[in-house]
């Protein structure tokens, strides 16, 4: 597992961060500055180094010795801008919002490293849990469990992906029928010629390709409950027959004689405005008065924002894949309580989804997120990596040193390799001689795109930024 490493010689700073790493979550370790050069050259799995801010020369002078590490100062310091691997500062005392926001950083300078790539198994595992704290989903959890322990049928509103099954599922989990059958029946799924089958069965021979008898939902479901989903897509015909089952408590099998008795919990639900669709002649009154013995109204998520931290949690110790999961920085998480969530729960689900398939193990930043869900203003971090490191991966890219390629010692070969082919027998200026070989490549680069930086970047395999500091440093012009 990635290790935090924490360089101090103040013990109750070291100490202080330990706590803090451990309620995250985060495994950590902490060294003196005498033996942590050692650490560092030791450990390869180490994924952000917490130094003191108050001796900043000596923390400068071991982040350069590990240019592919990077470093937060923690502590007292006067000014601070980010510089190559030495991403940000935190003052003490240390809040949760500013280390998330610099474990964050550390994330992306290991991640858009030169060289580096993640690949991700993920499977897909289902979200069944009635989450939140506000006054909206307390009042569904005191109505489900008055509910639960009596026959009543009930009928649950709301709109798609706020939930209904879960709300059906926790009523048949707190009835007197939790050890019995729960069956789920979507009514606008099914063609109307077939659903009068699906739900009561049919004998052998009642109809075309009624080569058996076959036994229907309510028969199945013969002491638990049935859940019918979407009951306001129901066809007027069907919906007589319901009635009749709710009212009898029988039924007859398609093409039967002989009368069952049904002893199933009946839970419906539906999206729609079924007081509507009775004045418009859609749905008929009767049964929806015998549905709407006890109604539950499941509340949109835009209306519940406050519940979204507690329902990501979940969500990700739900879709735990592979062992990996997620966390949020504040301002993530303030982002997406911004966001309207046209569709639900069940649109928080597949982002979340979503994020753990792209960012395995990671903390996420507004930046990670979809371009729908940023709803604050907040500049981004780009790494700023120390020369060496991008020299090495621009020759190599050019010179057949593929940057993908996952042998890291193999690529080391190929740039030795680039460097020891043209050494002269009397040897040469070795900084000169890179220097030299950058501006002829950047100049090529440069030419081949028409001067257009932005392209001859992309050639060359780094940022425009980048590039533009290059052009400086080394007067390269059109002119």
């Amino acid at each position: 597992m990635s290790n935090i490493l924490i360089i101090s010689s103040d013990i109750a700073r070291a100490n202080n961060l330990s706590t803090i790493l451990t309620f995250l979550g985060e495994p950590c370790s902490s060294v003196l500055y005498t033996s942590a050069i050692e650490t560092l050259r030791d450990k390869i799995d180490i994924k952000a180094v917490l130094i003191d801010a108050d001796t900043h020369e000596l923390a400068c002078d071991i982040s350069e010795k590990f240019p592919h590490q990077p470093f937060v100062l923690v502590g007292d310091y006067e000014t601070f801008e980010p510089k190559t691997n030495i991403v940000g500062a935190i003052s003490e005392p240390i809040t949760y919002p500013a280390l998330t926001q610099m474990l964050h950083r550390c994330q992306e300078y290991k991640r858009s490293q030169p060289n580096t790539k993640t690949s991700v198994h993920n499977k897909t595992r289902l979200f069944r849990s009635l989450v939140g704290k506000s006054k909206q989903i307390q009042g569904v959890r005191h109505l489900i469990e008055q509910v639960a322990p009596t026959e009543a049928n009930v009928l649950i509103l709301g709109a798609s992906g706020t939930g209904k099954e879960v709300i059906a599922r926790n009523v048949h989990f707190l009835s007197n029928r939790t050890d019995s059958i729960f069956i789920p029946v979507n009514c606008g799924a099914i063609p109307g010629e077939l659903l009068e089958s699906e739900l009561f069965g049919h004998e052998k021979g009642a109809f075309t390709g009624a080569i058996s008898s076959r036994k229907g939902r309510f028969e199945l479901a013969e002491g638990g409950t049935l859940f019918l989903d979407e009951i306001g897509d129901m066809p007027l015909q069907m919906q007589v027959k319901l009635l009749r089952v709710l009212q009898e408590r029988t039924y007859e099998r398609v093409g039967g004689t002989k009368p069952i008795k049904c002893n199933v919990r009946v839970i419906a639900a539906t999206h729609r405005n079924l007081e509507i669709m009775i004045e418009d002649g859609q749905f008929r009154e009767d049964l929806y008065y015998r549905l709407n013995v006890f109604p539950i109204d499941s509340p949109a998520l835009c209306d519940r924002k406050e519940d979204i931290p507690l329902l990501l949690q979940e969500l990700v110790s739900r879709l735990e894949l592979d062992n990996s999961q997620i966390m949020f920085t504040a301002n993530a998480m303030a982002s997406l309580m911004e966001h309207k969530w046209a569709g639900n729960v069940r649109e928080l689900s597949n982002l979340v989804e979503r994020l753990m398939i792209l960012y395995p193990n990671q903390l996420i930043d507004v930046s990670d997120l979809p371009s729908k869900y940023k709803h604050l203003d907040v500049e981004d971090y780009e790494p700023d990596y120390p020369e060496e490191l991008l020299e090495r991966d621009a020759i190599n890219a050019m010179f057949g040193g593929d940057s993908s390629d996952d042998d890291n010692e193999e690529v080391n070969n190929s740039f030795d390799n680039v460097l020891s082919t043209e050494l002269p027998v009397d040897g040469l200026n070795l900084k000169e001689y890179i220097s030299d070989l950058e501006v002829n490549l950047i100049t090529q680069a440069l030419e081949q795109q028409d001067w257009v930086v932005a392209r001859a970047a992309e050639a060359l395999g780094m940022r425009r930024t980048t590039l533009v500091e290059k052009m400086r440093k080394y007067n390269i012009s059109k002119d």
